[in-house]
């Protein structure tokens, strides 16, 4: 059985915060921002990935440069309960970002970034061929002013 992971401490939170913004950073870089030396800062990126709070290094691209403008997120409504092995399906598809069974009006929430609005309807015209599939409503975004991963820091709205 996994263990669960000592709880973050202020200087972890940081730490992640600042790995967050710029993975590509030195240990020695690090440590001077957090007050830890390099090799202290090293044991505990790798006490993060061993437990899985780091989960992958990852390139964030330029969605305009790698030509895949488009953004658009899907609410999915379905027969019964929303994940099916015919939805899942679509997680290994490039267009696809996200997937998320949600609370409300729907059932499936789904992030998709593609080239254009013809790719956007060939990827609804696959999504409605699932039996399961009862309806949508598609959110094409315009501009996009926040965007990023989770943050390690405290909630500021949490007393």
């Amino acid at each position: 059985m996994a263990r669960e992971p000592k709880p973050l401490d202020e200087i972890d939170r940081k730490l992640l915060g600042l790995l967050t913004r710029d993975a590509e950073q030195s240990y020695a870089s690090l440590g001077e921002q957090v007050g830890l030396s390099a090799p202290a800062v090293h044991e505990r990126v790798k006490r993060y990935k061993a437990s899985g709070r780091i989960r992958s290094v990852v390139a964030a691209l330029d969605a305009e440069m790698t030509g895949k403008p488009f953004l658009a997120f899907i609410h999915i409504n379905t027969t019964g309960w929303g994940k099916s092995d015919g939805l899942m399906r679509f997680s290994a598809w490039p267009e696809v970002e996200e997937i998320h069974s949600v609370t409300g009006d729907t059932c499936m929430l789904m992030k998709v970034r593609m080239e254009s609005s013809d790719a956007m309807e060939k990827l609804l015209e696959r999504l409605y061929a699932l039996p399961e599939i009862v309806s949508t409503k598609s959110y094409v975004v315009l501009s996009t002013y926040l965007e990023r991963p989770v943050q390690a820091e405290k909630s500021k709205l949490a007393s």
